[in-house]
């Protein structure tokens, strides 16, 4: 049986779920929104504990962090995503949980081949595009003096 074109989008049209956007752009950006509050009611906590501005900033990166990957560990990221959708992917608490969620998928399969070769299945392309970048960034503005 030939499909055409125009039968395949039919019947992928009627196979495909009805989107409910006017439920889930909301909440992606209330969740969103929620943590990123959270990120900037922790720089103000550290700010105001006399931290300078680049400490408190590196001080809340590593809270939001440790929380990403604790709600991971506890299941209750992902009761949140599927709540929240798109807005739990704010990247430093998205990267957290794509870090996370393969190691304790694949932890069953031991430390080294499980939990260690797992661990970046998701966030590890992340990691080797954005250091390239920056790599090569870095380059083009040492040879053309802008460093």
């Amino acid at each position: 049986m030939a499909l055409t074109p125009k039968d395949y989008s039919e019947m992928t049209r009627r196979a495909s779920p009805n989107t409910k956007s006017w439920r889930n752009i909301p909440l992606a950006f209330a969740i969103g929104g929620l943590i990123c509050t959270l990120g900037q009611a922790l720089t103000q906590l550290f700010l105001s504990r006399g931290l300078p501005k680049d400490e408190a900033s590196a001080w809340t990166s590593v809270c939001l962090v440790f929380l990403s990957a604790l709600l991971t560990g506890l299941k209750v990221y992902d009761n949140i995503a599927k709540f929240g959708g798109a807005g739990t992917l704010v990247p430093i608490t998205g990267f957290a949980n794509a870090v996370v969620s393969p190691a304790i998928e694949f932890k069953s399969e031991g430390l080294i081949l499980g939990l260690g070769a797992k661990m970046f299945v998701i966030a590890g392309p992340v990691i080797v595009y954005g250091m390239t970048a920056a790599v090569l960034y870095g380059l083009i503005l040492f040879f053309t003096g802008m460093a």
